[in-house]
């Protein structure tokens, strides 16, 4: 019996799949242990940016306090989650006002993960999911 070879260009197709095998499962994991889901925070203030990115996206938000401008930085879900849910990269500018519900960290950094958001108007931003 005699073995044909397999052409070259073709020798890097089962280290390619092996790493890609390898790097699935990292990549669908993402924990949100690092914040308190059974508790809600309130904070008001005004929008430094949305950051509109893969794999979350982020709303950065400055609240006024005795110490002066705090920044707090709000964990979103995916991009296609928040255009699902209403929102579009345009739908906040800086300096724009607004409060916004989230679950806070566990730690009491100044961060949290998204529940809602009322703009200046008093209505919910997006479909106020």
């Amino acid at each position: 019996m005699t073995r044909t070879k397999a052409p070259r260009r073709l020798l890097w197709l089962p280290p390619a799949a092996a790493a890609l095998a390898m790097t699935a499962p990292a990549q669908a994991h993402h924990s949100a242990s690092m914040f308190d889901r059974t508790k809600t925070s309130t904070v008001s203030g005004t929008v430094k940016e949305l950051q509109w990115t893969s794999p979350h996206c982020w709303l950065q938000v400055m609240a006024p306090s005795d110490a002066g401008p705090l920044e707090w930085s709000i964990e979103m879900g995916a991009p296609i989650e928040l255009y699902r849910g209403g929102w579009r990269p345009a739908i906040l500018k800086p300096g724009d006002k607004i409060t916004v519900v989230f679950n806070p960290t566990r730690d009491g950094s100044k961060g949290g993960l998204f529940v809602s958001a009322v703009g200046a108007d008093g209505q919910p931003v997006g479909k106020g999911h």
